[in-house]
């Protein structure tokens, strides 16, 4: 009697799929550039479109449509980077439209920028939710960014586009 559905072959067939996807890994380092895998990056244009697959000949899934955003870089292939939002929405964009300069967004509304490094430090400014800063340094759980043309220390939970080993010591 023959079979109409070999979970084999389905497992067969998905390796053959994903075979340019690497798996995402704590040391892993991307195929062409040889970079750490994930890691951050940003939207260089003020529209980046995100498609389905690593060509102009996939369906577009996802518009980013704001400069500077930070993204997650979580796979390579070619001219193209796999890229995650906060949100987790994203896909495939060509490398010409992202940026090494890193940016990160405020997650928290009111974020509190210090003076220094610390929860007791002088507060000179609050940002919004969603407001993109420049990522200037980590240290610890803390990050010097530029928001709005003002620096100052932002812990690092209230931000998205840093992870724990940016600042580590």
């Amino acid at each position: 009697m023959r079979k109409f559905f070999d979970p084999r072959g389905l497992a067969c067939a998905a390796a053959l799929l994903l075979a340019g996807v690497p798996a995402l890994a704590e040391s892993q380092r991307g195929p062409v550039t040889n970079l750490p895998l994930p890691r951050f990056v940003s939207l260089k244009a003020a529209e980046g479109n995100a498609r389905r697959g690593p060509s102009l000949n996939h369906r577009i899934d996802w518009v980013f449509t704001r400069r500077n955003m930070p993204l997650r870089v979580v796979a390579e292939f070619g001219h193209w980077r796999r890229v995650e939002d906060s949100e987790g929405q994203g896909g495939w964009i060509h490398y010409s439209l992202l940026s090494g300069t890193r940016t990160v967004l405020v997650e928290k509304d009111r974020a509190q920028f210090h003076t220094r490094p610390d929860a007791g430090s002088e507060v000179v400014a609050e940002a919004e939710a969603g407001v993109i800063g420049w990522l200037e340094e980590c240290l610890g759980d803390w990050c010097r960014i530029r928001a709005g043309g003002r620096p100052g220390w932002v812990a690092k939970g209230d931000l998205w586009g840093v992870d724990e080993s940016d600042g580590a010591e």
